[in-house]
């Protein structure tokens, strides 16, 4: 499965952030946008608007800890991670798996030559195997919502308890 399978399917959506824009703008968006990090951007009229970094929640609970609430009110290029790992749209799932494991990262975007297309985000990543192992056609939340009714069923039938069990708890 390639990167590009996901973006399909994810959509084109991308949350950014300017480099000069506040911590605390950061995070509004990041809110807004339901998401853990955002694509730093610098838009200026002699670089273009070329992706300069990546700043996360965790970027920011690490800063509030060591720094104080006044990090709040600094610009985003204060806590951003700079040159982050990206990948490409015909990059394999399995390398941005070992991208992510490898540098204790959760979001890689996505660049199609210097082009930002998309970031793929672990949830993305779980959310498309969760889609595979529920087989075609079969809704995940069903799938799941399935299993746990039979699996509560059978543990009940079976030890004869009168309130409802799940299995492997």
């Amino acid at each position: 499965m390639k990167v590009e399978d996901i973006l399909r399917k994810k959509g084109t959506r991308i949350g950014m952030v300017r480099i000069n824009e506040t911590v605390t703008t950061a995070l509004r968006l990041m809110k807004a946008e339901n998401t853990g990090a955002l694509v730093v951007k610098d838009v200026c009229r002699t670089e273009g608007n070329t992706v300069v970094g990546v700043i996360s929640e965790r970027d920011v609970v690490r800063a509030l800890v060591d720094r104080g609430p006044a990090i709040l009110e600094q610009a985003v290029s204060a806590l951003m991670t700079r040159d982050p790992y990206c990948c490409s749209p015909s990059d394999s799932v399995r390398h941005v798996l070992s991208l992510m494991d490898e540098h204790g990262i959760r979001h890689v975007p996505v660049l199609e030559g210097s082009t930002l297309v998309g970031v793929v985000s672990v949830r993305d990543l779980i959310r498309r195997q969760l889609e595979e192992l529920s087989g075609e056609g079969v809704p995940v939340a069903a799938a799941t919502a399935a299993a746990t009714a039979a699996a509560t069923a059978a543990a009940t039938a079976a030890e004869g308890w009168d309130f409802p069990v799940v299995a492997n708890q």
